[in-house]
């Protein structure tokens, strides 16, 4: 069985592609097959695993967007056995306007991804920090988001709006798409704002909220300057830690997929299945009420 989950949230700043890169580290340590799509122009994905961005190169998404192919040199090898990753390119900046003028141009990314995904236990798309046609094309690829959210008040107008999207795209495009997970990142425990929203959080989303809880730690922050996922560059460290973490929780929760964590300390019971997300937005006064997707 393979999955394929967009790793988003259109607010900037909170994690996404240190989740995206971290988390597919680990879940490739954890004997999982795993490819990382990097759609965001700004290739932070593609660098934060040794990668060169392929500005000015052929083997890239950009082309294999324009082309309609994932050729057998777009897919990279990276320092982690198992895990492999298609670059990004500044190029993609120009796609929102290219892409304008295919024919089902929200499913360019869904159509590429399906030729190469059974090679896969998991495909994951880094995707950019907006709600725009790149986006909205991991979105219709995919079987799931998983959403990181910062800790902080406004983190929860930006998680409102991403539910709004992700609705409208299962009534359009992907009506199988569901939310994978809420995972709280960049957490500071101590401080009386982190709990509260993580507890506003968890009240009105329930389970679908991930258990692991991705702390602030220093290591996490280094890494991408030295072109490592954390698990390289520190395994001993509390960031590496949350994340294979993380990926234990992810493999059990999808209960099709086989895997082990790489360290057994801390490793639990698996999680249960996912579930078809019901969750809630904000109203106008920015108090959180219910809808249905």
């Amino acid at each position: 069985m393979k999955k394929i989950i967009a790793v988003a949230n259109q607010k900037g700043g909170v994690g996404k592609t240190t989740t995206a890169v971290n988390l597919a580290a680990c879940l490739a340590i954890a004997d999982q097959n795993v490819l990382l799509v990097d759609i965001d122009p700004q290739g932070n994905a593609t660098t934060g695993l040794g990668l060169p961005k392929a500005d000015g190169d052929s083997n890239n998404i950009y082309v294999a967007l324009m082309e309609g192919a994932i050729t057998p040199s777009m897919i990279f090898d990276t320092a982690v056995d198992k895990l492999k990753a298609i670059p990004s390119t500044t190029d993609l900046y120009g796609a929102e306007i290219e892409l304008v003028s295919f024919e089902r141009r929200e499913y360019r990314l869904a159509e590429l991804i399906e030729k190469v995904s059974e090679q896969f236990d998991f495909v994951l798309i880094d995707c950019p920090p907006s709600l725009g046609i790149l986006t909205l094309n991991a979105f219709t690829a995919a079987d799931s988001v998983l959403a990181p959210i910062q800790t902080e008040y406004y983190a929860l107008e930006g998680l409102s709006q991403l539910v709004k999207t992700i609705s409208r795209v299962r009534d359009a495009f992907n009506p199988t798409l569901e939310i994978e997970g809420l995972l709280f990142t960049m957490v500071d425990v101590r401080t009386t704002l982190s709990n509260q929203v993580m507890d506003e959080v968890k009240n009105h989303f329930g389970e679908l909220v991930f258990n692991t809880v991705i702390p602030r730690n220093i290591r996490l922050s280094e890494a991408p300057s030295h072109g490592k996922p954390v698990i390289l560059y520190d395994p001993k460290s509390k960031g590496a830690d949350a994340y294979i973490d993380l990926a234990h929780e992810l493999i059990g929760r999808n209960s099709g997929l086989k895997g082990k964590r790489p360290d057994n300390e801390g490793a639990g019971e698996p999680e249960q299945e996912s579930v078809t997300a019901v969750p809630s937005v904000e109203n106008e006064d920015g108090f959180i009420q219910h809808i249905d997707l």
